[in-house]
């Protein structure tokens, strides 16, 4: 795939009879209103729904590092058949809108996913890339979590509350890699996708996908929303450079990995880590 600096949607491919439809002719109304539908299954609806739950712990009494905010919980305490079931059925719905985003793009003739750089043509650059990426967000992430939850800008986040049952860090390894695969297709490849489609500008549509970003996390105060929407800003500024979503799946896992995995074997261990 050849990769460019400028708009992602400036290297769609041209099409000949029969190949499927060109993003270009489409109609600026398919085009809104298919990105719209996209975003209001998956996040947008998120970032309305965050935006409600931050709005419910502004109100309730208390400061809001006194309240948490958990990522991961059980769906049917003691029952633990059951909660993995709904597990597994949370994590497998919420691709939903990935797959549906897939078929956009292949019944256009773009090519499906592989036009966003989310295929298995560069296995060990996106590994390599999305390691280092996370390496340099994660410890900046962190402290810059502490700062403002101990500043009264942030709840505290519990990235796991799930019972000590043997399918708990499968299923958070899951958890992670359906929120990477889901928010990096459609909050960089496709959103940009589209919103280069309908003429925005580069500068517009980056703006557009960081804040995005930060919305769905506002569920976790002000910080949660600040600094996700700097790494969209990053995210956004290497997916022009390398037209690849492969890499910063990668990152987005290793990230929620690390915070899922690493709070379960470290709450209540030590103490610069905070807990509810």
């Amino acid at each position: 795939m050849r990769t460019e600096t400028g708009r992602v949607a400036d290297s769609l491919p041209s099409d000949g009879p029969g190949e499927g439809l060109r993003e270009g002719a489409l109609s600026r109304g398919t085009l809104r209103s298919e990105l719209l539908l996209v975003l209001a299954l998956s996040l947008g609806a998120s970032a309305l729904s965050s935006l409600i739950s931050f709005v419910g712990s502004l109100t309730r009494p208390g400061g809001l590092k006194d309240q948490a905010a958990t990522l991961n919980g059980s769906y049917a305490p003691g029952r633990p058949w059951l909660d993995l079931a709904w597990q597994l059925f949370g994590i497998a719905t919420a691709l939903v809108p990935v797959l549906l985003v897939a078929h956009l793009l292949t019944r256009e003739g773009a090519g499906g996913l592989r036009s966003m750089g989310f295929d298995r043509a560069r296995p060990w650059p996106d590994l390599g890339r999305g390691t280092l990426i996370a390496a340099g967000i994660g410890s900046a992430g962190l402290a810059f979590y502490l700062g403002a939850r101990a500043a009264g800008f942030n709840l505290t986040v519990v990235p796991e509350s799930l019972p000590e049952v043997w399918w708990k860090f499968p299923v958070l390894i899951l958890s992670a890699i359906q929120n990477s695969v889901v928010e990096e297709v459609i909050v960089v490849g496709y959103l940009l996708r589209r919103l280069d489609g309908l003429g925005w500008s580069p500068m517009a549509a980056l703006m557009a996908s960081s804040l995005l970003r930060g919305s769905y996390h506002l569920y976790q105060g002000i910080g949660g929303f600040i600094g996700n929407m700097v790494m969209g800003v990053v995210f956004v500024l290497l997916y022009r450079r390398w037209g690849r979503v492969g890499p910063l799946v990668v990152a987005h896992a290793l990230l929620d990995i690390v915070a899922f995995v690493g709070y379960a074997l470290l709450a209540g261990k030590v103490g610069w880590l905070p807990t509810p």
